[in-house]
């Protein structure tokens, strides 16, 4: 994120009765960062290592959700649009195996036995911290090389160290009939990589099953969604993809309200988005680098500056685009220009309204975890990490709801959510969390299958707002 990142693409051949693009791995070098330690804290404490063995868990419960969930998505996503793609579901016996080989921390695909029964991709970085799904978004994105139905413009020159285009972990993310993966990520020291060795490389093991990247076919088949899907799903279809259960699904839409997340274009002005609301957070689309629009100012930018400039000069976030927090920071007399990160600011010597650009952390949580817990109302409101809830809160929970719409802070997050119709029970997902000022009164309801509790008191509580 405004750092700039070297790739390294590395192609490893083996003989094999199916074409072996699927081992494929991907190695990012970020340098000049020192935001690393809470990943490595996450994967070398002892109270979540104790955690892991007693649940024998080659991954944490958030990433493993993270990881699936971005894999459904960007599958639900193809183009040209699949008629056959599956829904993907966690293997805890691929887990296992990439388990295994994380912790050889060796960078090559293996072990040598089972390439022919799996497909696997492959991502280390070190440096500034990166989540599991920097690396699926990678492989992902080199959809840019490939065109379908087959990967004739992705042929690199390899073996040792890949030069030219490479398309093969998109193509085995997408493979249709891959509808299992598991996932491992270790925390190697002294990983040789190419001959260069790295102290503290997160390495991320992810293993697919049917294997894909079959020599001559395409990932998948085109035409409209769910409607080549196999006998076995009996007419399942969940977000474009062939789903094993209830044909029908009831989808909520996910409600970004004045204070959430805010979707806006490269060149959107400040300005004209924050009309009327309160300015907090917005999502950037990738490759703004081209299209910038007009940025005013250094540390702090004019009104009139493009929300997604400022945050590509500021270095919060990079061509990858991402999610951002604005701050309204009152009028500044001078606004001073500048080149950073590859773009040029304007300077202006006029008082103006101004706003400072934030990164925004990411936390996953669990169905129980509480506003009071995650996020503690202060004032000034301040910005919540966002969060992510792990699916069947509803279930698998007890947690208290208090109030609809708005909610004590003594409420279940996630629980809150899935009541407010925010995000599924069935899938989990993203959210945002503003605390607002106080109130005396919430009042109960049915929804989403989750009985919210009444409270009248005397007594104010703090309130969030999902």
């Amino acid at each position: 994120m405004g750092l700039k990142s070297k790739l390294l693409l590395f192609y490893f051949n083996i003989p094999c009765l199916f074409l072996c693009l699927t081992q494929t791995a991907l190695a990012i070098v970020l340098t000049n960062s020192t935001q690393l330690e809470s990943i490595l804290d996450k994967y070398r404490d002892e109270e979540w290592w104790s955690a892991r063995s007693r649940g024998r868990r080659a991954i944490s419960e958030g990433d493993m959700h993270l990881i699936l969930d971005l894999h459904n998505k960007l599958r639900g996503q193809v183009h040209p649009p699949a008629s056959n793609m599956e829904y993907m579901v966690w293997d805890t016996e691929l887990e296992r195996s990439a388990e295994h080989w994380a912790h050889t921390c060796r960078w090559e695909h293996g072990p040598s036995h089972m390439l022919t029964q799996i497909g696997q991709n492959l991502g280390t970085h070190w440096g500034r911290d990166r989540p599991p799904t920097y690396h699926v978004q990678a492989w992902y994105d080199e959809v840019r090389y490939y065109s379908y139905p087959y990967s004739q413009e992705c042929n690199p020159h390899c073996p040792f160290r890949c030069s030219g285009p490479v398309c093969t972990h998109y193509t085995q993310l997408v493979w249709a009939t891959s509808n299992r993966i598991g996932c491992a990520i270790n925390v190697c020291y002294n990983m040789n990589v190419w001959g260069m060795i790295w102290t503290k490389a997160v390495y991320l093991v992810c293993n697919y099953s049917p294997p894909g990247n079959w020599w001559g076919h395409a990932p998948y088949k085109y035409g409209t969604p769910c409607s080549a899907c196999p006998a076995s799903y009996a007419g399942g279809c969940r977000d474009n993809l062939c789903y094993k259960g209830s044909p029908f699904y009831e989808e909520h839409d996910l409600i970004y309200t004045e204070q959430m997340c805010q979707q806006v274009d490269c060149e959107t002005k400040l300005r004209d988005q924050c009309k009327g609301t309160t300015c907090n957070r917005y999502e950037c689309p990738p490759g703004c680098l081209d299209s910038p629009g007009r940025v005013v100012g250094t540390g702090y930018y004019d009104m009139q500056s493009s929300v997604c400039g400022a945050g590509l000069h500021s270095g919060v976030i990079d061509n990858d685009g991402g999610w951002l927090d604005v701050t309204r920071v009152g009028r500044k007399q001078q606004f001073t220009k500048s080149y950073k990160n590859g773009i040029q600011s304007i300077g202006k010597n006029r008082s103006a309204n101004s706003f400072k650009i934030e990164s925004v952390p990411v936390k996953a949580l669990s169905c129980d975890t509480t506003v009071a817990l995650f996020c503690p109302f202060k004032k000034p409101i301040r910005h919540c990490p966002r969060s992510y809830c792990p699916r069947n809160c509803r279930r698998d929970s007890v947690a208290r709801v208090i109030g609809t719409k708005y909610y004590s802070d003594k409420s279940s997050i996630c629980r809150a959510a899935v009541h407010a119709g925010v995000i599924q029970n069935e899938s989990g997902g993203y959210l945002d969390v503003m605390p607002v000022d106080k109130r005396k009164q919430y009042s109960s309801s049915y929804q989403n299958g989750i009985t919210s509790e009444r409270y009248d008191h005397k007594k104010v509580v703090e309130t969030a707002y999902i």
